[in-house]
């Protein structure tokens, strides 16, 4: 009996998911618990298991394709066996037969749709089969698909090869007309063409609709870090006597933000422009840029006003060991109402990150310098200066509010033991 595959829905924010990887291709052996395929969000990658034994009968598409959630991908059944029945439409809905969801998927109730088979367009050298998202991807661009130089199975044009046209090129007539001689040599220049990966696109896409759609502006400060060494240098001689988790300097400035932020309501919040209004949180929920193979990850934080500072560390580490591992869900990394990124590992004194929207503030964490200043004695002193850089949707809030928050959260900081016994 044939089992239809459907692509399942990772997280209630997840529309849908990018095909990574087929592990069996037409005509293989499956057998139950063998991988199917692998595909991603826009923020973490899964593997799909096959809950039946039997024949890989086939894909519905592509490595590289968008697929929207809940869609039938694949069926496994018997050799010879029909498979049309469960093809999806290029209206996004399943065929006739419910799909068999596997146990990580949601349960879905699609309507019948009947099968759709691939189109040809006409081309010079005969008849050009292409995807519904090529053929839309060329309509988009206003590109002539006849163009493409098909990579997909069995001939066929897919959504790379339309992206892949050169829309400067000569049409064939004009360049049968090119002679040899005149035609330009070759480069020899040697380069590498690196994959844009699901991750990388939502953080362009995210990036660049944050930085065109809010106002943003950055400051810059630094407080002294004395009270948190000093703090973090005698924990360290009695942590495992107090059974504590290892705490960084990362996991002090997100305690000390937190509780700071209770008091700043127009950061700890998200300007909702197509409502009109801008939405204050009553809780804290911390974003974290984490750094992975896969890009930037911002796992979240819930309740972190309410979290002692060992519950902050454990659960930032939790957090950062998923989201460099890939097994963060989707719900994982949404809801947070403030985002703090920190570069000072790196050596870095200054930058200005970029919101996440619709949240109406980021804070940037720096790197300890040494600095001086004038001490007793009309004597110079140096002292542990550690950068904050705060960037804020103008439109949500003013400089003063803005500077205020900094100028608490640079007090709490200075005097942390003192916010501690708060």
């Amino acid at each position: 009996m044939a089992t239809p595959f459907i692509l399942p829905r990772q997280g209630q924010s997840v529309e849908s998911c990018i095909i990574t990887k087929w592990h069996k291709q037409a005509g293989d052996t499956v057998t139950a618990g063998d991988l199917l395929f692998s595909y991603e969000t826009d923020k973490a990658a899964f593997d799909e298991e096959s809950t039946v034994s039997g024949t890989f009968l086939t894909a519905f598409f592509d490595e590289g394709d968008d697929v929207p959630c809940l869609l039938n991908v694949c069926v496994v059944g018997d050799p010879g066996e029909d498979f049309e029945t469960f093809r999806p439409s290029e209206a996004g809905t399943n065929d006739s037969a419910p799909a068999t969801a596997s146990p990580s998927a949601a349960p879905t109730e699609a309507a019948p749709i009947a099968p759709t088979a691939p189109t040809a367009s006409a081309s010079a050298s005969g008849p050009l089969f292409a995807s519904p998202r090529a053929k839309a991807a060329a309509a988009r661009m206003h590109l002539d698909i006849a163009q493409a130089v098909p990579t997909g199975p069995n001939g066929r044009v897919i959504e790379r090869d339309v992206l892949a046209i050169d829309r400067f090129a000569e049409p064939a007539e004009s360049a049968s007309a090119i002679t040899a001689e005149a035609a330009p040599a070759a480069a020899t220049s040697v380069f590498t063409d690196v994959k844009i990966t699901g991750v990388r696109k939502a953080i362009a896409k995210n990036m660049m609709a944050s930085l065109q759609h809010s106002a943003q502006l950055t400051h810059h400060t630094s407080f002294d870090a004395s009270d948190v060494l000093a703090w973090r240098a005698k924990l360290k001689h009695k942590r495992e006597d107090l059974d504590l988790p290892k705490i960084s300097i990362n996991d002090i400035v997100l305690y000390a933000v937190a509780r700071t932020l209770k008091s700043h309501a127009d950061l700890n919040a998200h300007y909702l422009d197509d409502q009109g209004v801008i939405r204050q949180f009553a809780a804290v929920h911390l974003g974290m840029a984490v750094d992975t193979e896969r890009g930037l990850l911002v796992p979240t934080i819930r309740n972190a006003d309410r979290l002692s500072l060992a519950e902050i560390a454990c659960e930032a580490k939790r957090l950062a060991k998923a989201a460099q591992s890939g097994s963060l869900s989707p719900d994982e990394m949404s809801g947070a109402t403030f985002t703090i990124s920190n570069l000072g590992s790196f050596g870095i004194e200054m930058f200005t990150p970029v919101i996440n929207p619709p949240q109406t503030g980021i804070l940037g964490v720096c790197n300890i310098t040494q600095r001086a200043r004038e001490g007793h004695d009309d004597d110079l002193e140096f002292y542990p200066a550690m950068g904050l850089s705060l960037t804020y949707d103008h439109r949500a809030l003013d400089g003063a509010p803005a500077s205020r928050f900094l100028k608490e959260l640079v007090s709490n900081l200075e005097n942390f033991t003192l916010l501690l016994a708060k």
